[in-house]
């Protein structure tokens, strides 16, 4: 299989820098892969796993709470707002992160960041579950 470069960056440290299969994404409009050849995209990205594949049968998670990938003819580049490796991950971390954002939707009357809110509860409540805790 044909590979690629990818970049996986947080504001606190690069997560991920090299050659893999396929990375699939959880874009803002469903989760897409990405494989060697992709056309040029830009995405917005949503709470959700991102799976790098670097060896057939072999995907590392990764946790992200917004931010954007870039698809382009030198590979793929995700700027994550949050993230965390799967294997950083426990009930206590996830649980910090629904209270986070429960606070800003009790913090906000506006609709679409109450909407925004909403949406980060339930898909951090969908990887708790996915992680069995």
């Amino acid at each position: 299989m044909a590979t690629f470069t990818f970049e996986l960056v947080a504001p606190e440290r690069v997560l991920f820098s090299g050659s893999v299969d396929a990375v699939v994404l959880p874009a803002s409009e469903g989760d897409m892969t990405v494989l060697a050849g992709h056309a040029p995209t830009m995405t917005t990205l949503k709470t959700g796993f991102l799976v790098i594949t670097s060896n057939p049968g072999n995907g590392r998670r990764v946790l992200v709470r917004g931010g954007f990938a870039d698809i382009n003819q030198n590979g793929l580049t995700v700027l994550a707002e949050r993230a965390l490796p799967e294997e950083e991950l426990t009930q206590e971390v996830l649980d910090k992160e629904i209270l986070q954002a429960e606070m800003i939707w009790d913090s906000t009357a506006e609709p679409a960041a109450k909407h925004a809110a909403e949406s980060t509860i339930a898909q951090l409540r969908e990887a708790k579950a996915a992680l069995n805790y």
